[in-house]
């Protein structure tokens, strides 16, 4: 007996539960929720979501109550919203760990990340379609938060890939994994986004390509997780390098410091110049007398 499109979409959707919550317990089990707080936040949400609001979906079948319902939407986009929030602090997490030999640098990245921010919350809200009213706009601002943190998720991503031997940083390290998953599922995000208009149905080929990528990521994390980590070793980088110096900038960036007194010159340089010059000819006349 086959399996129907319809099911084996259900059974991909069991498989990704069962991945989140594997890959939860081994996060928690090797204690890097005390490392990367908002990514244990951030699992210990799907985890617990999933299977209520599962139960709503379908136990209105069983209930035959429209409240049901309207409990699933108000939840589903909550926490659609809350997985947006919580996304963007854990790139903070993983930019953090990444550039944590290189404090004045991490200090001034997070700055623009809470620049950028405070920029992904205005555009969001000045980009929402005036013809939502009421509870119809909440998909239009949950889209937008996560479109931004996408975004922001495939600029980390590309940022440590390019600086990874400026950094040190291993491609086994937790930090990179999870920035390569969350790049990998902002990618895959976008091009779903992009093709979701041509197929209508739920079990067309396309989605079950982007479940299959969710699985992928986070069978990654998972291994990242089983796998023994990497030993950490001093960052050591010659004095001369430009990202040393970078972070030196970095670190003098917004310090005070040692205050000195400038005071203005009350002639303008052309004076000067030309004062320089009549005492060289003074000197020149003075040494032809001389010799006369």
């Amino acid at each position: 007996m086959s399996m129907s499109s319809a099911q084996a979409m259900s059974m991909m959707g069991v498989v990704e539960f069962l991945l989140t919550a594997t890959l939860a317990f081994l996060f928690w089990r090797r204690k890097l929720n005390t490392k990367f707080r908002a990514m244990g936040l951030y699992l210990a949400l799907r985890v617990v979501s999933t299977p209520v609001l599962l139960l709503f979906l379908y136990g209105d079948n069983i209930v035959r109550s429209q409240l049901w319902l309207i409990t699933y939407f108000y939840g589903f986009w909550a926490v659609y919203i809350a997985s947006a929030v919580i996304l963007f602090f854990v790139c903070v997490e993983v930019f953090r760990t990444a550039l944590a030999a290189l404090p004045g640098l991490m200090k001034f990245g997070v700055v623009v990340f809470r620049w950028a921010a405070l920029v992904s919350i205005i555009v969001t809200f000045s980009t929402v379609p005036l013809t939502h009213r009421g509870v119809l706009i909440l998909p239009d601002i949950a889209y937008g938060l996560m479109r931004s943190v996408s975004i922001l998720e495939l600029c980390l991503l590309a940022f440590l890939c390019l600086c990874m031997n400026a950094l040190k940083l291993s491609a086994r390290d937790m930090a990179f994994g999870l920035a390569m998953g969350f790049g990998f599922m902002a990618a895959n995000d976008f091009i779903h986004a992009t093709l979701i208009s041509r197929f209508t149905s739920l079990t067309a080929p396309i989605q079950f390509v982007y479940e299959g990528a969710i699985i992928g990521v986070l069978g990654l994390w998972t291994s990242y997780c089983a796998a023994p980590a990497p030993a950490t070793q001093p960052v050591v980088m010659p004095a001369n390098s430009t990202i040393y110096r970078w972070n030196e900038i970095a670190s003098a960036l917004g310090h005070t410091g040692t205050q000195v007194a400038v005071q203005h010159s009350n002639s303008f340089f052309l004076t000067d110049v030309e004062k320089v010059v009549d005492k060289v000819l003074n000197r020149n006349l003075k040494g032809h007398e001389s010799e006369v």
